[in-house]
């Protein structure tokens, strides 16, 4: 009988276990990923973190490094200095919409919208989401596409859509 609990015991633990791994928040989903390392230094920069750790729900188009890349180096590293804390502060709340839109409920949208609906930012500014050539994308304020390359990485307090360049505010 006590081996009996002792592995019934043993099981639940792990179950739990497993369960608790797979409930990480946006940001401990980012911060494990090393593709998203110029994002996760963008965020500590931008005093970022502890807010998109909250209860959320929160949708996060997120940018891989290769998409930090196709900004100039010298215009990126300026923007991750602390007297340009708000251009960068403003520019990743652009990319988190407060709400959780699964790819689902995007192609929903789209479908009632024709190819095209618009979600708001944290930052309240304007995107636009968009299908063309049997692909999504995002289209930002200043005319500029990105396109979402995954999408569903589910969180316990959001979603991640990554997407492969930086979506830029007015």
């Amino acid at each position: 009988m006590k081996k009996l609990i002792f592995v019934l015991t043993t099981v639940v633990a792990l179950a739990f276990s497993q369960m608790a791994t797979a409930q990480k928040n946006i940001v401990d989903i980012a911060v494990g990923n090393k593709d998203f390392s110029t994002l996760v230094t963008a965020l500590k920069a931008a005093d970022l973190v502890g807010a998109l750790q909250g209860d959320g729900p929160f949708t996060v188009f997120a940018p891989t490094n290769s998409a930090f890349a196709k900004i100039d180096s010298k215009t990126l590293n300026s923007l991750l200095e602390p007297k340009n804390k708000k251009a960068l502060t403003n520019i990743l709340t652009y990319h988190v919409v407060p709400a959780k839109l699964m790819a689902s409920d995007v192609v929903a949208a789209l479908k009632k919208g024709k190819g095209k609906v618009e979600v708001k930012g944290l930052n309240g500014q304007v995107l636009t989401v968009m299908s063309k050539d049997g692909k999504i994308w995002l289209k930002d304020q200043k005319g500029n596409y990105s396109e979402i390359v995954a999408t569903d990485v589910k969180g316990s307090n959001g979603v991640i859509h990554v997407i492969n360049s930086v979506v830029m505010p007015n």
